[in-house]
């Protein structure tokens, strides 16, 4: 097992503890981890290295492989499409190569799953068109010619990476079915993906997901019927060639039967359920009268404070110190003309001295009290701004 875990150069038997990991390696990780966590359905190819992404447009399965470089996130990913495409998105020479802005301009800071997601939705908004290319992976073990071979330094729990001429044990390919070759190798456990056929199956086949995400186990199927082999050549001719038979020989099949029962029991089910949805109906639709009355409510307290706060901001606006200030400024102005019609009418002879004197110095005296608080004011706003200045 020293290819999993090799152990260090110090060590005498192997039992080195793990290099605690760099900046680059945790800025790696942070981004892998944003990938994972946007997209569910990615696949790892190889750890920290490759992962693929299938994604379905018009019924056509096509794969966003993600290669990220040695010195990722320093050095921007690599991210290709296949089978090759014609988009705007894609180079037009290899039909493989996702030139995205986003891409070019990659940063330390930059979100690879955001960006991945950004190119996802400009592929659905603009589907690319499949161009006409072999139908394996334009390289292998090795990366593509921009990047440079992936080195193990600094990462003490990775062997390193063998070349292509290396040989990877792998076990035989269990898998069969349409699309699957019995022959084929399965997936490295290092090293690039190569010839594997598309898409790569990440659950049993024989679950079909449902778009409330209900999952549904087929029956298995035999690998042989045995009520075939005990008819002649001639009965297998009349049933390949009679519909009525050949379908009543399949309606007998145990596999039909489970899938028509499982049918029933889950066409009940929903009957039951649609019931219990209806019981609920008028519960619903009264918490529903009580949400839109509160609605209503809350829209009309808005409304209130909405005109409270206007009324509170004007009040505010006719009691501030400037405001004061201007007022008494125009009133202690009002008394002084004032003062002065009394003091004209009695140079004129229409008042009496005591009218005037009277009448006079409460006018003046009004004037000055006013002027003492103008000026006081304007004091206190002085000081007030120096304050704030501070």
């Amino acid at each position: 097992m020293n290819w999993i875990f090799p152990s260090s150069k110090g060590s005498g038997g192997g039992s080195g503890h793990l290099q605690p990991l760099t900046s680059l390696q945790q800025q790696r990780q942070r981004q892998i981890e944003s990938v994972k966590s946007s997209h569910s359905g990615i696949v790892e190819i190889q750890k920290d290295v490759e992962y693929r992404l299938p994604f379905t447009i018009n019924n056509k399965t096509i794969n966003l492989n993600i290669l990220l470089p040695p010195q990722f996130p320093q050095e921007k990913p690599v991210i290709t499409v296949f089978p090759p495409v014609r988009h705007h998105l894609v180079d037009i020479h290899s039909a493989t190569y996702v030139q995205s802005p986003l891409i070019t301009n990659f940063t330390m800071h930059s979100d690879l799953g955001k960006i991945i997601q950004t190119i996802l939705d400009e592929f659905w908004k603009n589907p690319p068109v499949l161009a006409s290319s072999s139908a394996s992976f334009p390289y292998r073990f090795s990366g593509p010619t921009t990047v440079a071979p992936y080195s193990s330094q600094g990462y003490p729990f990775i062997p390193p990476y063998p070349t292509q001429e290396s040989t990877v044990p792998c076990p035989p390919d269990s898998v069969t079915g349409p699309g699957f070759s019995s022959s084929r190798p399965a997936a490295p456990a290092y090293g690039l993906i190569t010839d594997l056929p598309l898409p790569v199956p990440t659950a049993d086949s024989s679950e079909q997901l449902g778009l409330n995400g209900h999952s549904y186990k087929m029956p298995d199927l035999p690998d042989h019927f045995a009520e075939l082999h005990e008819l002649s050549t001639a009965e297998l001719t009349d049933l390949n060639e009679n519909e009525v038979l050949l379908l009543e020989h399949f309606i007998s099949l145990p596999q039909l039967k489970q899938i028509c029962t499982d049918k029933d029991d889950l066409i009940n089910y929903i009957e039951e359920l649609a019931k219990k949805n209806l019981q609920l109906e008028p519960k619903l639709e009264a918490e529903r009268q009580e949400l839109l009355d509160k609605y209503d409510q809350l829209t009309q307290l808005k409304s209130n404070f909405e005109k409270k706060l206007q009324r509170q901001h004007e009040l505010s606006e006719s009691c501030s110190l400037s405001a004061l200030q201007a007022r008494l400024k125009v009133a202690a102005h009002q008394a002084e003309e004032e003062s002065d019609v009394i003091a004209d009418e009695f140079l004129e002879g229409k008042v009496e001295i005591d009218d005037f004197l009277n009448s006079f110095m409460d006018k003046r005296t009004l004037c000055h009290c006013r002027r003492a608080k103008e000026e006081k004011l304007q004091h206190l706003m002085t000081q007030h701004g120096q304050y704030l200045t501070q």
